[in-house]
């Protein structure tokens, strides 16, 4: 690599917008003339970048919210997306794809168990999808504490990404990665994205519009100006929504091409790498310490997804939706833990492993056989099926987007609560055990300011649908059929 690198970091995102239910996506007309959102944006950002080669020559994370849809989708622009990682790994033994928590929960605002999950499912996902470890994880709306870092680092993750303000030290370098110093002696790289790049690339259409003169007069003036680093080598880090090449900017996945694959300037003066590269050759010489419950979209910590802040000035509902999801998840936990505490020494280690399910890498007989050694009896096996699909569903409840907009009346909170309806059904199934009044008057406090919908409206919908559709819905028979 030469002393000059570039990386391009797109982080790729969509939520599980499946009908809990139906476990389609129902049609939403605000994507028309395509069926929903994510088939729109497929067709703009997701497809093209594949057929271009991007993959192979940017950082990237994409969601396994997004990429379980896209398999059912399109398989062939997921088998290229997959195949243009892989060369990366064949050729450095350190792939340029970086894992992501599966439901993009806000970290630093889940307990401990719920943290593991994300990063646990997360990791297990990347893996079924590229099939080798990923070197980094991407947090999601790089929402950062120390317990999330550690919990990665157990796992075998080495860095992550991170904006510039979210370091403690008033100043940085960011074209050098840091150690943070985490517990017992352990440490996680970061990476700090370049802020002005990043927001030309984001936010203004005319620095992208052409390749040469975005590397000429915006790019290379990076590198020339600070004069801090003399023969040793610089990376800097242009993170943005990968949404961004194609999508919100239309031809960008163009611009992305040229520039990283065609442009004839950059093979003399730029390399155009990834972290997980970089830091074999060139790891961290320095130790920071990070500001704990920030993010890269909201300069305001994580206020954005737990109450009113300056970016979202109307969001009491948010506060309101925040305590009546954390009440929902707390009495969702409770029969959970009951049933398993006497028959497993931690009840949490048996949802780690039901990814295993969801990937239909074993089925859930065989999943409880092992690991409670054939003991149970059919009644209990089934009691626990159902508990487990209520933990899932509880999982979905926390998908940062159900907050990140600025009113209540829009299909992002609607998920979460539908998502709530369903844990709390699955629970009323296994244990007999009724949330559903509780769930409507914690709900009752969250409503719109333009509409005024009200959070227990959206929720007794959900209950009522459920209540007479999922008793007919084939799969909860055939599960049941199998033990």
């Amino acid at each position: 690599m030469g002393k000059k690198a570039v990386c391009i970091h797109a982080h790729y995102y969509q939520p599980s917008r499946e009908d809990p239910i139906t476990g389609v996506i129902p049609i939403e007309e605000g994507a028309w003339p395509f069926r929903n959102w994510n088939e729109l944006i497929h067709e703009q950002c997701y497809r093209p970048n594949a057929e271009l080669g991007n993959f192979e020559h940017v950082s990237f994370d994409i969601g396994p919210t997004l990429i379980n849809w896209m398999i059912s989708y399109d398989p062939a622009t997921v088998s290229k997306i997959v195949n243009q990682e892989r060369k990366n790994f064949s050729r450095y033994g350190v792939g340029n794809g970086m894992a992501q928590p599966y439901h993009h929960t806000i970290l630093p605002l889940a307990n401990y168990h719920d943290k593991v999950t994300q990063v646990e499912w997360g990791i297990a996902d990347f893996v079924h999808r590229f099939g080798h470890r990923p070197a980094g994880l991407w947090l999601p709306e790089a929402a950062v504490d120390l317990e999330s870092l550690e919990i990665m680092v157990d796992r075998g993750v080495s860095f992550t990404i991170l904006a510039p303000w979210q370091a403690q030290e008033v100043e940085i370098d960011v074209g050098k990665p840091y150690w943070v110093e985490l517990n017992a002696g352990k440490r996680i790289a970061v990476f700090f994205y370049d802020a002005e790049l990043s927001m030309r690339v984001s936010f203004d259409p005319g620095a992208t519009s052409n390749g040469d003169l975005f590397l000429k007069e915006v790019l290379l003036p990076k590198f020339s100006s600070n004069g801090k680093h003399g023969t040793s080598g610089e990376l800097l880090v242009i993170a943005s929504d990968g949404e961004l090449y194609g999508h919100h900017q239309p031809f960008r996945d163009k611009f992305l091409q040229y520039l990283t694959q065609w442009g004839g300037l950059h093979q003399q003066i730029v390399d155009f790498v990834y972290p997980g590269r970089w830091i074999l050759e060139q790891p961290p010489q320095k130790t920071l310490k990070i500001r704990e419950n920030t993010s890269w979209s909201c300069h305001h910590g994580i206020s954005r997804w737990m109450e009113p802040c300056p970016c979202s000035p109307h969001g009491d509902w948010k506060t309101q939706l925040r305590k009546a999801i954390n009440q929902i998840a707390a009495a969702v936990d409770e029969p959970y833990v009951d049933a398993l505490k006497d028959k497993i020494q931690d009840p949490w280690s048996l949802l780690y492993r039901y990814i295993d399910v969801l990937h239909g890498k074993i089925g859930i007989r065989d999943l409880l056989d092992d690991v409670f050694n054939r003991s149970l009896k059919l009644e209990e096996q089934q009691k626990i099926d159902l508990l487990l699909r209520a933990q899932l569903n509880k999982q979905r409840m926390f998908t940062s987007c159900g907050w990140f907009f600025d009113d209540f009346d829009r299909l992002e909170p609607r998920f979460v609560i539908n998502a709530a309806a369903q844990a709390v059904w699955w629970t009323k199934l296994a244990t007999g055990i009724d949330l559903i009044s509780k769930g409507r008057e914690w709900l009752s406090m969250v409503h719109s300011w333009r509409s005024g919908l009200r959070g227990d409206v959206v929720f007794s919908g959900q209950i009522d649908r459920v209540r007479y559709e999922q008793l007919a819905f084939p799969f909860l028979q055939t599960e049941r059929e199998r033990f």
